[in-house]
């Protein structure tokens, strides 16, 4: 933005004799100093929102996953120094092309905008072919990549191709519409802002970009959530839980239980630890109940499983262990038990969002079988809707039980629910943010333009085209571009969104969640994108109108 507002001054220096070696030193000295107080303040910046959003995220860690955050930030001085250098970094590989292409140029051609566009059209090409390998990379790294930090590069290249795509495409959209206009007034349009894309390309990058980033990192939560309601749905099919103090209390409770009317079964759910290959199980116990036949979530299944699990011939399993150990239906596994080897066949494999163990569930007379000394303490209750509340409240009195011990499945589920909107806390924070740098981004780029667009525009109004009309056609540009880049982001956002369900959060916990778009939520982005591109607009449209018209007649007499 700096180069396109200051090309007459680098014209002047050059022609009075400045190198442009000396000149180019300069600049990069601008930069390196500017980089460095904006990384700064950025870190200082940085520090302050993760200190204010860290004790939600520890706490929804510890929650979900059993990771022990501390709540208070430690940083080290090698993080100031990367971030910094990442600061620095930046804003040479955003100079980069600009310097390379005012060095290049002839001496009096760097400030004439016709010059500049061609120069920047050798570039496009550049950029076009720079876009088409990494699209190669991304290709390469699907097929061959493994693990997280493959998942994270395959997101880098597709982003990075689609950034440096986007002036491509934007360009050739441009070319077509200045060919099929008719009217002068209409081709200047096309070709006016064929001129500005160079100076608004990097905001219109970040536009793309922060819209991408929000639309798959929003379908990834929006499919989390609603994925992880139906799952809360089918697994806590019963309406009471209890966990008692010890055997002789959950005898009790069991015994008082039976007496109740409102009772229809009692399901006992005893656990026990294993390990299976050099990977800790945990290892549940299932009840032949018609309840889990008609409720547990289940990604596949023998047809026979319900029956074979009974008999103790078959096994559950987790989607992430089966994925850590490569198994699928039909496969045999086998279980260290304290009483020796427990052998059986894969019968059904199930999500178990969240948790980072994984699980194996067999029959209970399976489980007490190998685990003789496995606790009796936790059971379920089937009970009509209407006396839920009443029986938990009998319960919580009769036993002494706190809400540790007992719970009832609304409970439990506004809880589990209140922990999951607590750890996307953080991304909706970052989502705001990315989107604010675009509008802020497009704002600088607009403004740092409106001065040097005063001659293209002065001739326009010379032959009686009003400011007003001026302005509407500098509206419409703007909100023509914003409108395009953001209905090329849904795509790219829906890439991400898929590269973040299919890629990387099957590497990094070990199950997958369903793609799922949301019309509703990309309308509402391209929406969001158009209103910043107009906000971001207005100021310079605004100042353009309340021009006097001596100000566009010295344009003549001071033209650069």
């Amino acid at each position: 933005l700096a180069f396109e507002q200051r090309l007459p001054t680098m014209r002047t220096m050059r022609a009075c004799g400045v190198s442009a070696r000396g000149l180019t030193l300069a600049l990069l000295a601008e930069l390196v100093s500017f980089a460095l107080v904006a990384g700064l303040i950025g870190c200082v910046c940085g520090y302050v929102s993760a200190a204010l959003l860290l004790p939600d995220v520890a706490a929804s860690l510890r929650g979900l996953y059993g990771a022990q955050v501390p709540g208070q930030l430690t940083l080290d001085g090698a993080w100031w120094a990367a971030s910094i250098g990442m600061s620095v970094a930046g804003a040479l590989a955003a100079a980069a092309a600009s310097l390379f292409k005012v060095r290049s140029l002839p001496l009096l051609a760097s400030a004439q905008p016709y010059a500049w566009r061609q120069a920047q059209q050798r570039w496009l090409v550049g950029q076009g072919v720079a876009a088409l390998g990494l699209l190669a990379v991304a290709g390469l790294i699907l097929m061959v990549g493994d693990g997280v930090i493959a998942g994270f590069m395959l997101l880098a290249a597709i982003m990075l191709a689609a950034a440096l795509a986007l002036p491509v495409v934007l360009g050739t959209w441009l070319r077509g519409g200045e060919a099929l206009a008719r009217l002068m007034l209409a081709k200047w349009f096309w070709a006016d802002s064929r001129q500005q894309l160079s100076g608004l390309s990097l905001a219109l990058m970040a536009l793309l970009l922060a819209l991408a980033v929000n639309i798959g990192v929003g379908a990834m939560v929006k499919s989390f959530s609603q994925t992880f309601a139906g799952w809360l749905d089918q697994r806590l099919s019963s309406e009471i839980y209890v966990n008692a103090l010890d055997g002789a209390q959950a005898q009790a409770i069991a015994n008082f239980v039976r007496t109740r009317p409102e009772v229809t079964a009692i399901l006992p759910t005893p656990r026990a630890d294993a390990r299976v290959g050099d990977w800790p199980v945990e290892i549940l116990g299932f009840a032949d109940h018609a309840t889990y036949r008609a409720h547990w979530p289940l990604l596949s299944q023998t047809q026979s499983l319900w029956d074979d699990l009974r008999d103790g011939k078959a096994m559950l399993v987790s989607e992430q262990l089966a994925r850590r150990l490569g198994v699928a239906l039909g496969d045999a596994l086998e279980i260290v038990t304290p009483t020796g080897p427990l052998v059986g066949s894969v019968g059904g494999i199930y999500p178990d969002y969240g948790n980072p163990k994984g699980q194996i569930g067999i029959s209970n007379a399976a489980l007490f079988a190998h685990w003789r000394d496995a606790p009796r303490t936790r059971f379920s209750l089937r009970v009509a809707p209407d006396a839920v509340v009443e029986l938990t409240d009998t319960l919580r009195r009769t036993f002494a039980l706190d809400a540790s011990r007992l719970i009832d499945q609304a409970s439990l589920k506004s809880e589990s629910t209140r922990i999951f909107n607590r750890t996307f806390a953080i991304t909706a924070s970052l989502n705001a943010f990315t989107l604010g740098v675009a509008g802020i981004a497009l704002l600088t780029s607009l403004l740092t333009l409106g001065n040097s667009r005063l001659p293209q525009l002065a001739p326009l109004w010379a032959i009686g085209i009003t400011r007003r009309r001026l302005a509407a056609l500098e509206l419409g540009k703007t909100m023509a571009l914003a409108l395009f880049t953001a209905l090329l982001a849904v795509p790219l956002g829906l890439v991400v969104a898929w590269c973040l369900l299919a890629v990387v959060n099957v590497k990094a916990f070990g199950w997958r969640l369903p793609f799922q778009v949301f019309p509703d939520q990309l309308l509402q982005l391209i929406a969001v994108a158009l209103a910043a591109a107009l906000l971001a607009t207005l100021l310079p449209v605004v100042k353009l109108v309340r021009m006097r018209p001596a100000d566009l007649i010295r344009v003549f007499a001071n033209e650069r």
